[in-house]
Parts: structure tokens; sequence; C-alpha cells
């Protein structure tokens, strides 16, 4: 899962918002640095990681993108996700995807000093692009994977990758749905779990 479908797991918690979205910054037990609801927030992450790396759908979807893109499959297929949710995103959220996202911007903004200096570095261009939006659309999210690309000095190949999600669209956003379903379920139950509630 990419950005927008890890805050949107969060639910209406803001601090988990935070640390869900910030948490690939976070390193090992780094996390217990933070206040209660962002450290909600990171271990979920990791949770929602697990949960994702391990499913048999989004394995088989990664899978078919391993001879073209290596080791960057697994981003691609979670930016394709993402695209699918922001695509479908008021049958998952009865707040616009745009107001969704300047609310969640304002979020960060009025949090700058809590997010890691990683996070600081990139905001200011994910605010400015309004990188949520761009997801609704396979231009826009031609658009981020260009500039992800450009970060890896075109060793990813990733500015080519609408070519197969327009290859395999009609299968990969039916099996997003079958997994997001699933996952929202898992979200759900291990929020409940010791491991959160000691926190």
């Amino acid at each position: 899962m990419n950005f927008l479908a890890h805050v949107y797991l969060s639910g209406a918690d803001q601090e988990k918002a935070i640390g869900n979205f910030i948490a690939d910054s976070v390193r090992g037990k780094q996390y217990v640095d933070y206040p209660k609801g962002i450290q909600h927030g990171i271990l979920l992450h990791r949770e929602i990681d697990t949960f994702t790396d391990t499913h048999a759908i989004w394995r088989q979807n990664k899978k078919l993108l391993v001879p073209t893109y290596n080791h960057y499959a697994a981003v691609i297929i979670d930016m394709y996700y993402d695209h699918f949710l922001a695509k479908n995103w008021l049958d998952y959220h009865e707040v616009p995807l745009e107001e969704y996202a300047a609310r969640f911007y304002a979020l960060l903004e009025d949090n700058v000093a809590l997010l890691p200096a990683k996070v600081q570095n990139f905001l200011p261009i994910m605010i400015r692009e309004n990188w949520f939006t761009c997801y609704e659309t396979v231009d826009g999210l031609g658009y981020i994977l260009q500039q992800m690309d450009r970060r890896t000095k075109g060793i990813s190949k990733m500015s080519r990758a609408t070519t197969e999600l327009l290859l395999y669209y009609d299968i990969m956003e039916a099996d997003f749905i079958r997994f997001f379903k699933e996952l929202e379920a898992h979200v759900s139950f291990i929020q409940d779990s010791p491991r959160f509630t000691a926190i």
C-alpha cells in the first residue's frame, strides 16, 4: 500500500494517520519516541505492509511486473492500488478526495515539527503537486511514476509502468477490490489486539 491507502486505513484518528504516513521513515524502535497515537499509526503501517506483502492477490499482481521492473515491482503495485482507491474513492469515504487530501495536508503542515527530516523535505512537493488527487487518473499516476523514476536515474523504469496498468487494468482493479476488503477487515481486527491496546 502507498500513502493514500495508509492514511485512509487510519480512520478518523489524526495522530494515527500521521504515524501511518511517516512510518517508512521511522526505523526500528524509534517509534517509541513519538506520542502514543503516532506510535499506533507507525505500528499499524507495519502490520498493513506485512499483510500486503504476504497476500496471494498482491503477490500475484507483483509477479506480473517482476520481469520488467525487478524489485521495483512491489512499489509499482502499491501505486496501482492507490490509483484504484482514489478512482473509486467515494465507494470508501463520504468526503470527496480533493477535500480529504486538503485536510490531511493541512494536518501535516500543522504538525511539521513531528515529521522526520525526509518527510519534511518532500512534503512541500507532495502538497504542491497534490499527490493524492494525482492518483485518481492514469495520467496523474504516470506523472508521479515519472518523478520517482527520475530519482532512481531511470534504473527503476517506473516511467513506463502505466503500460502494464492499462494492459491488466480490469483484472487488477477487480483484484484490488477483493484484496482491499480483506485488508480493511484485518486492520479492524488487529487494532483490538494487545499489541496496540497495551501502548
